[in-house]
């Protein structure tokens, strides 16, 4: 394992009864600094990936790492404590540190509006700010390898939208290395640099965001909405996969962008352009890797 990597994992293999949940043959390598986004659907393995770091659920492999379990923070999608004292005196007890003596810690507190929150008990807290007292106590940890599992859920567009501007914040010039679980694509396209893509316990790929565009969409991706004027416009040219909703027009070279643009204008079509579109990379991604199983199926 190179110097620069916190953690190593490879040939891992994670077992519910006779299902297989996570399968990881090819080494995944996280390294100092890494923002990794996991994207995949309900039951591609992320929740399980994670469990499996944490030595949560058995598993057979190897997970490398030179971290201390207690430098390892993490935010589960379900985190519950004791209901017998208001909020303030859990915090302080988990951080073994008082609130007025932590100036830190009292920012956070503000910052996620959660003042008013600390003579609540646990139980009467809404699921909002239930992720937003324990978004505190990760944080407070400055650990250098920090997971989040859904860090968004439960609350609303601008919470989310507050939410991903701390983090990006917070990380900008740290070294800690963060691994984000979202289906929110918008918001690890601000916090993520690499991506790991999990369908039902498989990795289809893992890389900087970047390199996995170009591999999958190509140079750059013209995105319309679908409609039929719209297919019959571009039914000649070729198309990547995307939602049912949008046209994916994949740009290999300048001068095919400058045509499809050209053709977008004369006709006076409304368009997005993106060389980082984390949906597009999730879509067609998944299409090869089908595309490579079926394959392997029929030989």
């Amino acid at each position: 394992m190179e110097q620069s990597a916190l953690l190593s994992i490879e040939n891992l293999t994670v077992r519910y009864g006779k299902d297989t949940a996570l399968q990881i043959e090819s080494p995944i390598i996280i390294e100092e600094g890494d923002r990794v986004g996991i994207i995949g659907s309900n039951g591609a393995g992320k929740s399980t990936l994670i469990k499996s770091i944490l030595g949560l659920v058995h598993y057979e492999g190897s997970i490398h790492t030179r971290l201390q379990m207690e430098q390892i923070a993490t935010h589960m999608q379900f985190n519950e404590y004791t209901d017998a004292m208001p909020t303030k005196y859990i915090m302080e007890a988990i951080l073994q540190t008082k609130i007025s003596r932590s100036q830190k810690l009292r920012d956070l507190i503000d910052y996620f509006d959660f003042g008013d929150c600390l003579r609540k008990k646990y139980s009467r807290l809404s699921g909002g700010q239930r992720q937003r007292f324990t978004i505190i106590m990760v944080m407070m940890q400055d650990a250098p390898l920090t997971f989040y599992d859904e860090v968004t859920s439960g609350l609303d567009f601008e919470a989310r939208q507050k939410l991903v501007e701390k983090l990006t914040s917070w990380y900008r010039d740290r070294d800690s290395s963060l691994c984000i679980v979202s289906h929110y694509y918008e918001e690890l396209e601000q916090l993520a640099d690499k991506l790991l893509i999990l369908d039902k316990g498989h990795v289809i790929d893992y890389g900087q965001k970047e390199d996995l565009f170009r591999k999958y969409c190509g140079r750059a991706v013209i995105v319309l909405n679908n409609s039929v004027e719209n297919e019959q416009l571009f039914c000649s040219y070729e198309k990547l996969a995307s939602p049912a909703h949008l046209i994916a027009l994949p740009c290999e070279t300048e001068e095919k962008e400058k045509e499809l643009t050209a053709l977008l204008l004369a006709h006076n079509k409304n368009y997005t352009r993106s060389s980082t579109d984390i949906e597009m990379i999730y879509a067609n991604a998944k299409k090869a890797f089908l595309e490579r199983q079926g394959k392997e199926c029929e030989l």
